[in-house]
């Protein structure tokens, strides 16, 4: 083949590669698993995703219903007790993963300022609690981790997962218990900052 039909060759399929970039919501993922889940799709198993958010995600205003689980202590949290302070209630695929370790030491890293505020902040996935134990305990996190191996808090926020994994999702309630924002496609390194100036805008 010439030359110049390589190139252009090549030049046409750049689009397609880019279009196999993992989403911000797996992003960070061991690459075994990040290759499954980009995979999924087209291996024709139902109920797979490559990862993007759902559609189905609880829209601003809306109200979660009353939900409890145990944190990483073993002990047991709960929407409702939360209602008079801001609340963050993250979802993340897996503890221990780069992305997701980034993401809860931003959270870590900028607490004081979020307690200062007076904003309370859950961190959620489907590890159980001694995983959650384990995670929190590595990374010194001060603020609760929930264990949602049935994905009960995930299913009632709308966000889907892929390979039993959660979606990166992070929402905003207000002191109501009310969604002020939805945060569907989340940067670890920054996402703590940006929730903190949005939770701070709240009356």
């Amino acid at each position: 083949m010439p030359f110049s039909s390589i190139s252009s060759a090549r030049l046409r399929a750049r689009p397609a590669l880019r279009s196999l970039r993992a989403p911000r919501s797996l992003r960070g993922l061991p690459a075994g698993v990040l290759a499954l889940a980009l995979a999924a799709p087209l291996s024709g198993l139902s109920g797979l995703s490559a990862g993007c958010a759902s559609s189905n995600l609880l829209a601003e205003g809306a109200r979660p219903p009353e939900l409890t689980a145990l944190d990483q202590h073993g002990d047991k949290q709960s929407l409702g007790a939360q209602k008079g302070k801001p609340l963050v209630v993250y979802f993340y695929p897996k503890d221990g993963t780069p992305g997701c370790t980034a993401e809860a030491c931003a959270f870590r890293d900028a607490w004081s300022k979020f307690a200062e505020a007076g904003v309370m902040v859950f961190g959620v996935s489907a590890d159980d609690v001694k995983s959650k134990e384990a995670f929190a305990k590595e990374e010194k996190l001060p603020f609760p981790i929930l264990a949602d191996p049935e994905h009960t808090w995930a299913k009632a926020f709308g966000v889907g997962n892929t390979l039993g994994m959660d979606h990166r999702v992070t929402f905003l309630l207000d002191r109501t218990g009310a969604i002020a924002k939805v945060y569907p496609e989340v940067d670890p390194g920054i996402h703590a900052g940006e929730v903190l100036a949005d939770a701070k805008k709240l009356k």
